[in-house]
């Protein structure tokens, strides 16, 4: 596998520190607001290599950690008049929910920023004791030019970075270019040898890659936006604490734009991933970021949102087509075949997603094509290989069927254009009415009734439940 490494600007072949072991970290998300379309691309695309590792046969460790302590965080708290902790709280629920119904998984380590402040307080003691850091008047500030490599991950020249800086005329700092490994907190801050105070935000980072992972580890990843400062800055304050390289592979992903400017809450031009669900299901989200590749920006808009759920309906439909003829039981496993290279191909060349969808949208033409020939037992193999790539990817390809709460409101908001059924049919509720209207409609076919068949399709398809015949029987689904 070859994987684009930031700190070279090459494609480079993947080898793991430890033969089959991968460490792999990501920056998480601050907790203070809603997470958004932009957080949904990043995690998204981190969720899918993870995924990708593992199904190459490597052991991974994912770690991917909550910044439960930012000025943003206190801000907000004093704006609601609460504390940093409930906002944290709050959010973070939120951005787990929304994880989990984007079908990204839970990372195997979660730690969180302010349960690893031991670990911060020793690094920074570390970076002090060899010189690389001072104290003033319980602030802790990193010396930039005590390490000579800064700017490498970046590609900024020191001499530049000083001529763009700009420092406030009360700053305690020694060099402009200097930033905060602890900051002063006598409100709301946290012990430490150099009085009450808080983390800076890079030095978090640092300290829980080391604790939960290792000095040294093998993939960092994040948004292209933390390249600088915070991931230049990582890389400066662990490996002068360190005294090793700290990270082989930085890889970073694209932003998403909104009219050709990033995706941010600064910007205030963010969809929020649950306003975006209300419109579009989990799948239709993930294939759109998927069918771009992870380095170049998105742009968003409704159209390629639409696109994208119309690509991933003919996915969906071809394997459904297969399991509801043979059942998903009956399909084989497949472990290899020309397809499955195929998009090992497409996967290794830098997470050529686009073209591994390419691979998935071929089989489910030939699915299809199986289908429609009676040759049942090659129709199984395609859709046994769609379930193994689209799982690869992250998608869940059967549709979770609508609860009973869910259908019997769908029928209530129709139940006066139902005159066929009868007073005791009404007394129904969720699936087991939705089976009597299937009854009624199948015995009209029968009946040549053709009026009413369509009658009962048409009230149906306007609450977007379709229904499909097969030669065996009748099954209804959710558009």
């Amino acid at each position: 596998m070859k994987l684009h490494n930031t700190l070279s600007n090459e494609i480079e072949e993947f080898k793991p520190i430890h033969e089959n072991n991968v460490n792999m970290y990501v920056c998480g998300p601050t907790v203070y607001d809603y997470p958004h379309l932009g957080h949904a691309r990043c995690y998204i695309t981190w969720d899918m290599l993870y995924r990708y590792l593992k199904f190459l046969g490597y052991n991974v460790k994912y770690c991917r950690n909550i910044t439960d302590v930012d000025d943003k965080i206190l801000k907000k708290a004093k704006e609601e008049n609460t504390t940093a902790e409930v906002i944290s709280k709050r959010y973070y629920e939120i951005f787990s929910e929304a994880m989990k119904k984007l079908n990204v998984l839970k990372p195997d380590i979660e730690p969180f920023a302010t349960k690893t402040l031991g670990e911060m307080i020793s690094i920074i003691k570390d970076l002090i004791a060899k010189g690389y850091a001072y104290e003033v008047q319980g602030d802790v500030y990193f010396r930039v030019k005590e390490f000579k490599e800064y700017g490498k991950l970046s590609k900024q020249p020191i001499e530049d970075l000083i001529a763009g800086a700009r420092v406030e005329a009360s700053s305690k700092k020694e060099d402009v270019l200097d930033f905060a490994l602890w900051k002063r907190d006598e409100e709301t801050g946290y012990a430490s040898p150099w009085g009450k105070g808080r983390p800076g935000w890079h030095i978090e980072c640092s300290a829980m890659s080391r604790k939960h992972l290792a000095k040294h580890i093998d993939i960092h990843a994040g948004g292209a936006d933390l390249i600088f400062p915070h991931h230049e800055n990582e890389i400066a304050q662990s490996e002068c604490a360190n005294g090793c390289k700290f990270v082989n592979y930085w890889l970073h992903n694209g932003f998403v734009t909104i009219n050709k400017e990033k995706m941010s809450k600064s910007l205030k031009n963010f969809v929020t991933i649950n306003d975006l669900l209300e419109s579009y299901d989990a799948n239709t989200i993930r294939f759109f970021i998927l069918t771009n590749h992870y380095r170049m920006p998105v742009e968003f808009s409704s159209s390629a949102l639409e696109g994208a759920k119309a690509g991933w309906k003919r996915i969906q439909t071809a394997v459904n087509t297969v399991i509801k003829y043979t059942g998903k039981n009956n399909l084989p496993v497949i472990k290899d075949s020309e397809e499955v290279l195929k998009f090992k191909e497409a996967m290794d060349n830098d997470l050529n997603t686009s073209k591994a969808l390419a691979v998935i949208f071929d089989t489910a033409a030939k699915a299809n094509k199986s289908v429609s020939e009676n040759q049942m037992d090659t129709a199984k193999k395609y859709a046994a290989i769609l379930l193994l790539l689209t799982d690869v990817m992250g998608f869940n390809i059967e549709k979770e069927k609508l609860s009973e709460d869910e259908i019997q409101k769908k029928l209530d908001s129709v139940m006066a254009q139902m005159d066929f059924l009868i007073e005791s049919d009404r007394e129904l509720k969720g699936y087991a009415l939705m089976e009597k209207i299937i009854e009624y409609r199948n015995n009209a076919r029968k009946a040549k009734n053709w009026e009413l068949a369509d009658k009962i399709r048409n009230v149906l398809d306007s609450i977007s439940i379709v229904l499909k015949d097969t030669k065996e029987t009748t099954y209804w689904e959710e558009n």
